[in-house]
């Protein structure tokens, strides 16, 4: 064999000492952090990678350290700039050392970070997912959902610890008005690397179950930029676009919009804020029907006086009908009293006529009478006794 043999150490330190003699310098590497931990002694490992920009597959990666000597000032400078604890699915511009061990392979010495280039990566990222959805159609998707007009039965994605949560259900539960809501409660991880997946697989929860829910709502209050940037995420913004329920979301403070946000249903800025969303549509519905009932009532009271003024009217002729028959009835026994008065017997006697009777029986002939016959003569003031001869 024509070829030089090498030990296993003998070529990894050729690489090593080429590697050392093409990088003395330190050098400027950007990359993502994909795993992070300090050490008890204040040392800080990480794992830098990069991935493709349009599939995620992962294209390189490499073991990075930062020495407790530059980490505590790298990290508070990070955080006061960018307002993000240094940690896992953030991208990073370090400046670094090349190092190459026989032991352990090639690694990073950071020795100082660009906060810089965070803040603006950042802020790409987030603008290449917002055109990334809106491109596939995604940002008004859930929006095209109707919300029930009444929706009572709301499956809650939050942290169960969250004093948001709490500020919600005290909101929602305890209104003013005594309306009566059914929540459920899907715990998720609302900040950090694994809060999207979490959030994620509470929504999955809750869509199988969809039939059973009005809405779905994601709460998560206050927070740090840090604490909020896992929902700026592609993948959780995607699952709440496609998301069979409408979606409503209170992340953040009035200054924060997220694209979660974005391609909810509706959102709002607080907890409390989504719960009195809910209560307010009870009480717009509440007070129409109050209005309603109140238009009804008006209707009804004023059909009442309508069939009442009917009935006075219908009285009052009816009234005048008997009046006018009663006074000529009256009229009529009037003059049958006058005239019993005129052919009344006794006011003709009272005038100087007499009535013969004989045997009870009234004489008006001279032929009815014989001699021997005995009358009585009724005059006005008595009667008469006599014989016929």
């Amino acid at each position: 064999m024509g070829e030089s043999i090498y030990t296993l150490q003998q070529l990894l330190g050729q690489i090593r000492e080429v590697i050392s003699s093409e990088f003395p310098f330190s050098v400027w590497v950007k990359g993502e952090v994909k795993e992070l931990s300090v050490a008890r002694n204040g040392h800080c490992y990480l794992t830098l990678t990069e991935n493709n920009m349009l599939t995620g597959a992962l294209l390189a990666q490499v073991r990075c350290t930062i020495w407790s000597s530059h980490y505590r000032s790298i990290a508070t400078r990070f955080e006061q700039e960018t307002g993000r604890a240094l940690g896992g699915g953030i991208a990073i511009l370090a400046l670094a050392f090349v190092k190459y061990s026989e032991q352990y392979g090639l690694s990073l010495d950071i020795i100082d970070i660009d906060p810089s280039f965070t803040v603006g990566e950042a802020f790409a990222e987030r603008q290449r997912t917002i055109e990334r959805l809106t491109k596939e159609g995604m940002m008004d998707l859930n929006g095209q959902l109707t919300l029930p007009e009444l929706p009572r039965r709301l499956a809650v994605v939050s942290s169960a610890t969250a004093a948001g949560y709490g500020d919600f259900m005290d909101h929602l539960h305890n209104n003013p008005y005594g309306f009566n809501f059914v929540s459920e409660l899907f715990p998720a991880p609302m900040q950090g690397a694994d809060a999207p997946a979490g959030i994620i697989a509470a929504l999955d929860a809750v869509a199988a179950r969809a039939a059973e829910f009005d809405a779905a709502l994601i709460l998560r209050g206050g927070g740090s930029a840090t604490d909020l940037a896992c929902f700026d995420d592609y993948d959780l913004a995607l699952n709440i676009a496609q998301f069979p329920l409408p979606v409503l979301t209170a992340i953040g403070h009035e200054r924060d919009v997220h694209v979660a946000d974005m391609v909810a249903f509706e959102n709002v800025k607080t907890p409390t804020a989504l719960a009195d969303f809910f209560v307010d549509i009870f009480a717009q519905e509440d007070y129409r029907v109050q209005m309603l009932a109140g238009r009804l009532q008006m209707a009804v009271r004023g059909k009442v006086l309508e069939q009442k003024s009917r009935i006075d009217r219908s009285v009052a002729a009816v009234r005048a009908s008997v009046v006018l028959k009663v006074a000529a009835q009256r009229e009529r026994i009037n003059l049958l009293e006058y005239k019993v008065n005129v052919l009344n017997p006794a006011a003709i006697l009272a005038k100087g006529f007499t009535l013969t009777l004989k045997n009870g029986r009234r004489v008006t002939s001279a032929g009815q009478l014989a001699a021997g016959d005995n009358i009585t003569i009724v005059l006005g003031d008595g009667n008469v006794k006599g014989t016929i001869k």
